[in-house]
């Protein structure tokens, strides 16, 4: 395989996969999408991308698991697990199940297509990351998924996170801890 066409996403977290699809489509590929691992199967199977973005949780499923039966569907697909919950350990069970890669959420849209290319390729490899983000960073980053799966709807965004409005409210006002550069 030489060049990423068609990419699939199999994640279940709406808000993730639709953005990751709109930036995906922006850049000139074809997206297909996929909310659980049945139907992500299934689309495998149908659309034969060249490329798959494999969540690992995906509700009752879990990608790891899912790895052998989308080679098994389309097997010249370079697949890519991403996660928000990353180990060594699942990295390493990713690759010697068949994945090309991993990366842990969050991540840019070039680190994703860096991770889809050909070690052997010219080209510098892609930035490494120093730290994780803070506990601070992430809770922001979620709270602010969560009001986007809202529609920005603080009181509806509140009830999704299981806490107050004015709690949120006042979370809202803070800036994001600025990451350490």
């Amino acid at each position: 395989m030489t060049k990423v066409r068609r990419i699939l996403v199999i994640d279940d977290d709406d808000a993730f996969r639709s953005t990751l699809a709109r930036a995906l489509t922006r850049r000139g590929y074809q997206v297909d999408n996929a909310a659980d691992g049945a139907s992500g199967v299934s689309a495998a199977k149908t659309a034969m991308p060249d490329a798959i973005v494999l969540d690992l949780k995906l509700g009752q499923d879990n990608g790891l698991s899912l790895i052998r039966s989308l080679l098994g569907s389309c097997p010249d697909a370079r697949i890519v697990l991403a996660t928000g919950y990353a180990s060594i350990a699942t990295a390493v069970d990713a690759v010697r199940r068949g994945a090309w890669g991993y990366l842990p959420k969050p991540f840019t849209i070039d680190a994703l297509l860096a991770a889809f290319e050909d070690p052997d390729a010219d080209g510098p490899p892609p930035e490494p990351v120093d730290s994780p983000p803070s506990l601070r960073r992430l809770s922001w980053e979620h709270i602010q998924r969560m009001l986007a799966e809202a529609d920005g709807n603080v009181s509806a965004a509140a009830r999704l996170l299981g806490i107050d409005r004015r709690t949120l409210q006042r979370r809202l006002h803070k800036r994001p801890e600025r990451e350490r550069g």
